[in-house]
């Protein structure tokens, strides 16, 4: 199932929707901040249920 939750970009401050396939378990990516064009490592955790426990948006840099 594709989920689009908000989070809130390290960079600018912004909160950017980005699409979650549950089913393919927790996964770590980089995404483009639609606004300031910065990457973005997301960490996403999804539960035993296929629900989205956790997002942490963490700078490239960090």
């Amino acid at each position: 199932m594709i989920e689009e939750p908000g989070v809130t970009c390290p960079y600018c401050g912004e909160t950017i929707t980005i699409m979650v396939d549950t089913t393919a378990g927790s996964q770590r990516t980089i995404e483009d901040c639609f606004v300031c064009c910065q990457p973005i490592e997301l960490t996403i955790e999804i539960g035993p249920a296929g629900e989205i426990e956790m997002i942490t948006a963490e700078s490239d840099d960090a």
